[in-house]
């Protein structure tokens, strides 16, 4: 599965890994070393991520139930925890640099082909 920024068409990964069940969203990206481009993980549902134990950062996306970003964390450094946002219905996280390579936006929506 591929995400792709709707507004401006830029790929942010042709490798999206989901994460649904309980103990893949808790593992998230723990014990990996790298974080490839073009990898991500879609964690659903969620609210809010934590990077404590990981080795790198992480750009992350918060979305809506509409897959509309609501809020970004760009570099987002290890061993942080992320704000709780209520609204938000999934995180897309990506390497870092991602973000700002692709221009992905506040309010841009997300389409997973």
């Amino acid at each position: 599965m591929k995400a792709l920024n709707a507004r401006n068409r830029e790929i942010l990964a042709d490798d999206v890994e989901l994460a649904v069940r309980v103990t893949e969203r808790m593992k998230g990206l723990l014990g990996k070393k790298k974080f490839f481009k073009g990898k991500s993980l879609w964690i659903k549902p969620c609210k809010s991520i934590h990077t404590i134990g990981m080795k790198f950062p992480i750009d992350v996306i918060f979305l809506d139930k509409n897959n509309i970003i609501i809020n970004i964390k760009n570099h987002f450094l290890p061993n942080r925890i992320s704000s709780l946002f209520l609204n938000a219905s999934s995180v897309l996280e990506l390497p870092s640099g991602t973000l700002v390579a692709t221009d992905t936006r506040i309010g841009d929506q997300i389409k997973f082909v």
